[in-house]
């Protein structure tokens, strides 16, 4: 595996191979299968999660890491092309990220989307630029559009629990959040599901549709996989007989990069905070994701957030088991 970005550049008995490797590596682990190996980690964006689960996962492989970060290390990173750099920053992400590279056996990188332009945070543009900048084995930590380490572990936390693949009902709901937030995990998410097979339903209120490339994307795995991909704005129906349901904001497609437009749609859309109501038509057994972090009281209440149906911590503590499955398989083969 020289690349890992997107779970949809893998078949499905490649991920399940790489879902067993990380069983195994947790029952059986392998404190020295990375022995003297590095990772590079170049944070552009702010992390918990990731940051802490990729130590975590070279360190218990016997691997070392190190972190980068304009705001922790450097005095700050240009990315402009053609600028002329006589402001703060002091250097230039075209020659940051091949030194960085070249110091580590592999590398990762986390760069949020812009959220300017809808087609470039859907093409990943930016990611992929920084990505042409990189020599060794490639990790995307989360992109514009691409959160695969994420997804590897929800698909994880699913199997874990017996949730079923095939007939298995997986809404994927907008919630609400005071700011605009980017889709990187929900359509890595809505890829991850239709992947697993699950019959896929995304909840969310007018304004905020996912982009047909992203569901048009999903559609195509599901046919393959045996589930299917619905959109609806009615909750009721979203939920019933719902296995998982998933919570997640992200910025309205229709004001893209409209901070003021984005917010005003919002505003009305309170109300869209997970709650015990929300699973009267679900099964008795229905689990609450999410990817951290979350805010309570906003996103869903402290009863359920706390109660027996969120999965949200052994969800994030698949980070790791994941991840060290795809640094095993990456930098020892």
């Amino acid at each position: 595996m020289n690349r890992f970005n997107d779970l949809a550049d893998f078949s499905r008995e490649e991920i399940g191979a790489l879902l067993e490797l990380a069983e195994r590596l947790q029952q059986q682990p392998e404190p020295r299968a990375l022995e003297g190996k590095v990772l590079s980690l170049l944070f552009l964006s702010p992390s918990l999660r990731t940051l802490a689960s990729f130590q975590a996962a070279m360190g218990r492989l016997g691997g070392s890491s190190f972190v980068i970060s304009p705001d922790m290390s450097i005095h700050g990173l240009e990315t402009r092309p053609g600028i002329v750099m006589d402001g703060a920053a002091a250097e230039h992400i075209r020659e940051a990220v091949p030194v960085i590279a070249s110091y580590g056996d592999a590398m990762g990188i986390r760069a949020f989307a812009e959220r300017r332009s809808l087609q470039d945070d859907l093409a990943d543009r930016e990611f992929e630029n920084l990505a042409s900048l990189v020599d060794v084995p490639l990790i995307n930590m989360e992109s514009a559009i691409q959160h695969p380490c994420q997804s590897l572990a929800d698909w994880k936390t699913m199997d874990d629990l017996e949730v079923p693949a095939q007939n298995g009902r997986f809404v994927l709901s907008w919630a609400f959040h005071p700011r605009a937030l980017p889709l990187a995990v929900p359509a890595s998410t809505v890829q991850m599901a239709a992947m697993r097979g699950m019959d896929v339903v995304v909840l969310n209120p007018p304004g905020f549709d996912l982009p047909e490339t992203i569901m048009d994307k999903a559609r195509a795995a599901a046919r393959v996989s045996g589930g299917s991909v619905t959109q609806t704005g009615d909750r009721r129906e979203a939920m019933e007989g719902a296995h998982i349901i998933y919570a997640k904001s992200w910025s309205s497609t229709q004001y893209y990069g409209d901070r003021l437009a984005d917010q005003a749609q919002r505003e009305e859309l309170l109300d869209w905070c997970v709650d015990d109501p929300w699973f009267e038509n679900a099964r008795a057994d229905c689990r609450f994701m999410h990817c951290l972090p979350v805010r309570r009281g906003v996103v869903v209440t402290d009863r359920v957030l706390d109660g027996p149906r969120s999965i949200v911590l052994p969800e994030a503590r698949n980070r790791m088991l994941a991840q060290m499955a795809v640094l095993h398989q990456m930098l020892q083969g």
